[in-house]
């Protein structure tokens, strides 16, 4: 009888031994649930303030600046061939911002950007570094939307490459509608080819010619060449193109390009090229 009521303790304490490494493991597992949920909660949070501050920045922005549409008598045109599919481009008209109205918000602001077919319509800045600008908005105040902004290294538009950066947002703020070039709706419209720059010095007008999503690379981000190295380079970009915009790009030309996240492992970006300027 005592040898039975042994083994039926032992039993019992076994039992026991089970059902408490079972509840560890299901408080365990609650509480590791319970973590991930209050800190995807706390990011979604983040999320909406960040977005209310950036809407709330780009109101008040947009009541300190006026876009006005331009022709001027001394524009410069690149390409002056009637031949061309898209010589009707080389009418368009400019557009016009006061950028030093912009400074007295911000004096980082170098220019305006507005992208055909897309909600891009902004300010954008340039500093010391291309990191700043990833968390801090157009008044400077932290926010992860950031803002757009040009590559520290560019000297404006003087260069071959000139670079634009900007995150792409959910909502469609900063270059988040910068996707819609990979949409054939958008492609399909040959309005949307455009985009209009304004800065301080001059107004200028850029055809796109390319536009990908790609894994996250840098090899498109080089701002200065030698003639072979910008004939390789205007080739590569060309080639990746998801639709063929039929635009011919030489040596001769500068070129525009604007990047962004397309998600965690992949950029999505947009080649342009100059097409027109005028100088104020």
């Amino acid at each position: 009888f005592m040898v039975y009521l042994n083994h039926m303790e032992n039993v019992v304490i076994k039992k026991r031994k089970k059902l408490n490494v079972k509840n560890l493991c299901l408080l365990i597992f609650f509480l590791v649930m319970l973590i991930v949920f209050l800190f995807s909660l706390i990011k979604v949070i983040m999320w909406i303030i960040d977005n209310n501050n950036t809407n709330d920045i780009i109101k008040k922005v947009a009541d300190t600046y006026e876009i006005n549409e331009k022709s001027y008598d001394n524009e410069v045109i690149i390409n002056e061939n009637e031949k061309d599919i898209y010589f009707d481009y080389m009418k368009l008209k400019f557009i016009d911002v006061d950028i030093n109205k912009l400074k007295t918000f911000n004096p980082d602001t170098i220019g305006f950007i507005k992208v055909m077919g897309t909600n891009i319509n902004y300010p954008f800045v340039q500093t010391l570094d291309n990191d700043y600008y990833l968390n801090r908005s157009y008044d400077k105040t932290y926010n992860n939307a950031g803002w757009i902004f040009l590559d520290y290294r560019n000297n404006e538009f003087n260069d071959k490459n000139t670079i634009i950066y900007g995150h792409g947002r959910i909502n469609g703020t900063m270059f988040g509608s910068l996707k819609d070039t990979l949409k054939s709706s958008w492609q399909n419209n040959k309005d949307n080819y455009i985009i209009k720059i304004s800065t301080e010095k001059e107004n200028s007008i850029w055809q796109i010619f390319s536009v990908y999503k790609i894994a996250t690379t840098s090899d498109y981000l080089q701002t200065t060449f030698s003639d072979n190295e910008f004939e390789s380079f205007i080739s590569l970009i060309k080639e990746r193109s998801s639709y063929n915009f039929e635009t011919n790009v030489t040596n001769e030309d500068k070129v525009l390009t604007l990047s962004t996240c397309y998600n965690d492992n992949d950029k999505m970006v947009v080649h342009a090229k100059l097409i027109k300027y005028v100088q104020k």
